[in-house]
C-alpha cells in the first residue's frame, strides 16, 4: 500500500512539474487531468495489482480528448510519465488502450513523437 501511495505521489509531482514548465496551449486537458483519469491504472502498470477499474479511466480520458491539441497533450503527458517512472511495466502501459477497447494512434512510450498525434 505504501509503495502504491509513493507511486501516486511521484506521478502527481511529475504532472505538477510538467504543468509548471509547459507552454500554454489550446488544449483543454492538462497533465493533472491525465493523472487523475489514470490513477486507477498505477497498480496494474507497476505489476502490483489487477487491471481493476483502470479501463474506466482510460475510456474517460479517451472520451475527453476531443481535439488534436488535447490528444497531443495527453500523449505528451503519458510520454513524460512513462519516461520518469522507474517501476513502470512498459508492455502493460502500451497495451492499456487495446485492453480497454480504445484505439490510439501511438504507443505509450518515452520515445513517442506526440506531434504526429492528430
Amino acid at each position: 500500500m505504501a509503495s502504491i501511495m509513493k507511486a501516486m505521489g511521484m506521478l502527481l509531482i511529475a504532472a505538477v512539474m510538467m504543468m509548471a514548465v509547459a507552454p500554454p496551449s489550446e488544449a483543454a486537458i492538462g497533465c493533472g487531468t491525465v493523472v487523475s483519469y489514470l490513477n486507477g491504472c498505477i497498480p496494474y502498470v507497476t505489476d502490483k495489482g489487477p487491471l481493476g477499474s483502470c479501463c474506466n479511466g482510460v475510456k474517460g480520458l479517451y472520451g475527453a480528448a476531443h481535439t488534436t491539441p488535447d490528444r497531443q497533450t495527453v500523449c505528451g503527458c503519458l510520454k513524460s510519465l512513462a519516461g520518469s517512472y522507474s517501476g513502470l511495466n512498459y508492455g502493460k502501459a502500451a497495451a492499456l488502450p487495446s485492453q480497454c477497447g480504445v484505439s490510439i494512434p501511438y504507443k505509450i512510450s518515452p520515445s513517442t513523437d506526440c506531434s504526429k498525434c492528430v
